[in-house]
């Protein structure tokens, strides 16, 4: 299985989801509009391309794109034929939210929990979406690019040790 072959089949059925696509590093990495997603993957699992292992989900955030500041990027694999691919979908902070794919895969309970913990990315239709790693009460998404990465209060620290 190629990349142009699975890429071919994508594009050919679903001709209207496929934003855009690349290679880096040799892995197939396709954009999708994120109301189709889930649709798109339930095909890459279901049909003769057997791409049926999830693994992983995570989040991005780029505050530098406001059409496309928070995206979801999941990583698929077929198991039989060591065939990997990446898929990404882009959201405005307006609208954080997109299909959960609990339904089919159950490790993608987990991942979505994670996901939504750290960057606050609703999944509809999730049985049990909730913190999984920060309190409850924290308040905040701690993975967004919003908050300094260094405690600016902090003066028990010397930057000459950290070759600043």
């Amino acid at each position: 299985m190629t990349n142009e072959f699975v890429l071919e089949a994508i594009t050919r059925e679903f001709p209207e989801s496929v934003i855009s696509s690349s290679e880096p590093y040799g892995m197939l990495t396709v954009e999708i509009k994120k109301e189709d997603i889930k649709k798109v993957i339930h095909y890459l699992k279901d049909s003769s391309l057997e791409i049926n292992f999830l693994t992983d989900i995570c989040g991005i955030h780029y505050p530098e794109f406001p059409e496309k500041e928070i995206g979801v990027v999941y990583h698929l694999h077929n198991m039989m034929t060591n065939f990997r691919i990446r898929l990404k979908i882009f959201m405005s902070r307006e609208n954080i939210e997109v299909d959960s794919l609990t339904e089919l895969y159950a490790g993608a309970n987990w991942m979505e929990r994670e996901t939504f913990d750290f960057y606050g990315i609703k999944f509809k239709g999730h049985p049990d979406l909730r913190a999984i790693l920060n309190m409850e009460d924290l308040g905040y998404h701690p993975m967004l690019k919003e908050y300094r990465l260094e405690d600016g209060t902090r003066t028990d620290k010397n930057d000459s040790m950290f070759g600043r």
